[in-house]
Parts: C-alpha cells; sequence; structure tokens
C-alpha cells in the first residue's frame, strides 16, 4: 500500500494543463479501431484504463503505436477484429468493458471480457439487457450479472430502447451495435447523458441523430454502418482532472490557477454550473464553442482555459437533470461544499452507489473523519459547511476519484492529511500529485 501525506498550504499559483479527457480518449481508441485507415490521436490520457483499451485492441489484431506525441490507430475495418487468444483483460476500467460488450456484439467470434476484483464486482446487467434484446449472446460467467462477461456471435436487431437511467455508458453500447444491427437503433433515456460517443461517431463518417424532447427526455439514433474512417483527434483537457484543480483554486485561500485547453461539453460540465451557483471566481478564456475546424480537431467538442481565483463559497442544491453531467465530480463538490457556507444539498445520485467504490459511503465516511457534519441519503448526501476540516487519514478503497478530492481536502485543512493507497490516481491521472504540489 503506498501513502501520500498532503499539508495545508495557502496561495496555490501556476498554469496546469490537464491529460487528455478519459472519455474521449477511449472512445478515439475504439473507433479509430473499427474504422479504415489511420487514426490520429493527440493528447491522448496515458492512464491504466485508457491503455487497457488499447491492450485489448492489440490483442483482436489492430496495429497500435505509442508514440511520444501521439497514438496512431491502424483501423481495420468495423469486421477487421480477430478472436483474441485468451480473455481481454480490462483491468479496472468499466467504460472499456460496457462500450466493448456493444463492440464485440457484432463481431462472428467469441471473446471473454474480465477485470480486476473491483471491476468484476460490478453490475454490467443494464449493459446486458439491452444488447440481449438485439440479439447479442452475453452472458455473466458467475452468473451474477457481473464480468466475466462471455460474448458469443449474434445476428444483432435494431431495437427503441428506453433506458430507466441516463448513463453514457448504456446509450454508447447500444449504439456501437447499432452500427452491426439489421436495422436503425435509438437509445432515449429521462435526461440527456455525455454525448461524446454521438459527436465522435458522426465524425467517423456514421450516421447518427440526437435530440432533447418537451419532456426532457433525450433520444439517440444510429443507422447501421457499412465504414467508418479513421480521423484525426486532438483531445481535450479532462474536466474530470481539471475538476481537482478547479476545487483547490477555490478553496486553497490566496489561490489563483489557470488551466489549458479544458473540455467544456454542457454534457460533462455539470461542475461548472454548480461552481457559479456556489458563487465561484471563474472566468473563461480561449473558448471554442463554434462549428470550426479547431472543435472538429476535438471530435466536435468545445474547450476553454479556465481561470480560477479563491473567494467565498456558499450552498448550493444539486439534483434533477444536471446530475448525469457531473456524476464522477461529485466526490470533489462534495469537499467544495465542505469547505462552503451554509448546506448543500445532492440528490438523484443513486449511481454513486455502482461506482469504482459506493462514493455515497466513501464520500461520507471521509469528510467525517476531517470533522465534516455530513448525512448520506440513499441517493446523495446533506452537507453541512463552513467549518474548517481537520487532517486525517482517508481511505480511498482504491477509488481514484476519492484519493484526489480528499487529496484537495488535505491542503484546505488544519494538519496532516494521509491518503491511503494513493497509487490508484494512476487509473485516470498518473502525474496528479506532482502537478498538485507544483502549484505551492
Amino acid at each position: 500500500m503506498s501513502v501520500k501525506t498532503i499539508y495545508p498550504k495557502k496561495g496555490l499559483k501556476g498554469e496546469v494543463r490537464v491529460p487528455g479527457d478519459k472519455s474521449i480518449s477511449h472512445r478515439s481508441v475504439m473507433f479509430g479501431s473499427i474504422a479504415s485507415g489511420t487514426t490520429e490521436i493527440t493528447n491522448f490520457l496515458q492512464g491504466a484504463d485508457c491503455l487497457s483499451t488499447i491492450r485489448c485492441f492489440q490483442k483482436m489484431g489492430i496495429e497500435i503505436e505509442q508514440k511520444p506525441d501521439a497514438v496512431l490507430v491502424r483501423g481495420r475495418g468495423l469486421y477487421g477484429l480477430s478472436a483474441p487468444e485468451g480473455t481481454l483483460d480490462v483491468g479496472n476500467s468499466g467504460t472499456t468493458t460496457r462500450l466493448l460488450s456493444g463492440i464485440l456484439s457484432g463481431q462472428d467470434f467469441t471473446s471473454v471480457l474480465s477485470g480486476d476484483a473491483s471491476l468484476n464486482s460490478r453490475p454490467m446487467g443494464r449493459v446486458m439487457s439491452p444488447l440481449n434484446s438485439m440479439g447479442a449472446r452475453i452472458e455473466s460467467v458467475r452468473n451474477d450479472g457481473c464480468a466475466p462477461l462471455r460474448i458469443e456471435p449474434g445476428v444483432l436487431h435494431g431495437i427503441d430502447y428506453r433506458s430507466p437511467v441516463a448513463s453514457a455508458q448504456v446509450k454508447s453500447a447500444v449504439l456501437l451495435a447499432g452500427l452491426y444491427a439489421d436495422g436503425n437503433t435509438s437509445v432515449t433515456e429521462p435526461v440527456l447523458s455525455r454525448n461524446h460517443t454521438e459527436l465522435m461517431l458522426g465524425g467517423f463518417g456514421a450516421e447518427v441523430s440526437s435530440g432533447v424532447l418537451k419532456d426532457g427526455s433525450a433520444v439517440a439514433g444510429i443507422r447501421p454502418c457499412k465504414q467508418l474512417y479513421g480521423q484525426k483527434i486532438r483531445v481535450p483537457g479532462d474536466i474530470s482532472s481539471a475538476a481537482y484543480f478547479i476545487a483547490a483554486g477555490l478553496v486553497v485561500p490566496g489561490s489563483e490557477i489557470l488551466i489549458r485547453n479544458v473540455g467544456t461539453n454542457p454534457t460533462r460540465a455539470g461542475i461548472l454550473k454548480v461552481c457559479e451557483a456556489m458563487g465561484a471566481d471563474l472566468t473563461y478564456l480561449d473558448r471554442n464553442t463554434a462549428d470550426c475546424q479547431a472543435k472538429q480537431e476535438t471530435g466536435g467538442e468545445p474547450t476553454a482555459d479556465i481561470l480560477v481565483r479563491s473567494g467565498s463559497l456558499h450552498g448550493t442544491v444539486i439534483e434533477g437533470s444536471i446530475i448525469p453531467t457531473l456524476i464522477d465530480e461529485i466526490p470533489i463538490i462534495a469537499v467544495m461544499a465542505a469547505c462552503a457556507e451554509g448546506t448543500t444539498v445532492i440528490r438523484d445520485a443513486a449511481e454513486l452507489k455502482v461506482k469504482e467504490t459506493n462514493r455515497i459511503d466513501t464520500v461520507t465516511e471521509n469528510l467525517k473523519a476531517m470533522g465534516c457534519s455530513v448525512t448520506p441519503t440513499e441517493d446523495g448526501m446533506v452537507i453541512e459547511g463552513g467549518k474548517t476540516l481537520a487532517g486525517a487519514r482517508i481511505r480511498s478503497y482504491l477509488d481514484h476519484r476519492i484519493a484526489m478530492a480528499f487529496a484537495v481536502a488535505g491542503m484546505a485543512a488544519e494538519g496532516e492529511t494521509v491518503i491511503e493507497d494513493s497509487q490508484c490516481v494512476d487509473v485516470s491521472y498518473p502525474d496528479f500529485f506532482a502537478t498538485l504540489e507544483s502549484l505551492s
């Protein structure tokens, strides 16, 4: 077990470039692998999860070259994957598992997806169910609804799937299977989830449609596809990684941090709205929101530089349609809430229970250890802010977002904070601690 000791700080200053967006990095390799021609990816996230995606496709015969400044994926077309020898190891990556399930459902060979103990305990039924209704043949090897998953060849049919939850991973798995179906496929979800798949697949040449209905639900559709085409993708900085530096700049007194090239896709950037609702001092510079060449090269994603200055924050209510746009940022939002004046209420976030940890429990446990008054609920938590946090021993439970969020909390606390199993940050941000320390 590795541990990291965090000391109180004041006056964080500097400029940060965060790693490439994790979700977009995954998809650029996946879509490049099933496209024809070479896909060139710059600012690719060299984290453990994204490297799991690379290794899986390499095992299926895709040549992927990792150069110092780019990743080159030499795609072999929609039907160019070959049967892997042995199990495809997805590591700790739920994104790899769920999206790859959609792609593998359309292949003519049998495959098995398995990961580490944490991954193999996460529920996969909500992906298996719609895929199997399309004609896929996916089974849980242990018959517990979790990986390992065995995927055998099947004949896929287009469906109109109504998802009970807003989940980009569920939606993406179904749309990717829809590439191989015999008819049109659509996914309707209660509210719009992250739309990276729709944006990027359209750039690769797929016929994708999307829209929000009058009742607030969202629909994404795809037509069967004969061919995708390799692209140049410049991955924007990951808003999930930027979130920790945004929070640090806000809660550590006397701080001013400039974060470069951050992806600001509205389906991902809910944390920015929450910051503004809490009274944060944020300035957006060099915004790329137009339909221009720069946006095309980022997979259709908007970007901006974000200037963050410390100041007083106040509590807010976070609920409803904004939740899918910030679900991964709730641990760091909870830290911000603990440092803010007043009460913050988080609702409609039951999906926190099925992340790398049950994040309702792990956030609550660690905030209480630091002296914060917090009450867990079935679908979120209530946080009473305004009291200075105390340094504590933080149990990350090998959840990278818990480790990073409480490292920021430690900088705003009194006394030393020790993060247990701190190496887990390598999953998404190997240089996190070095970058954080560079600001002091």
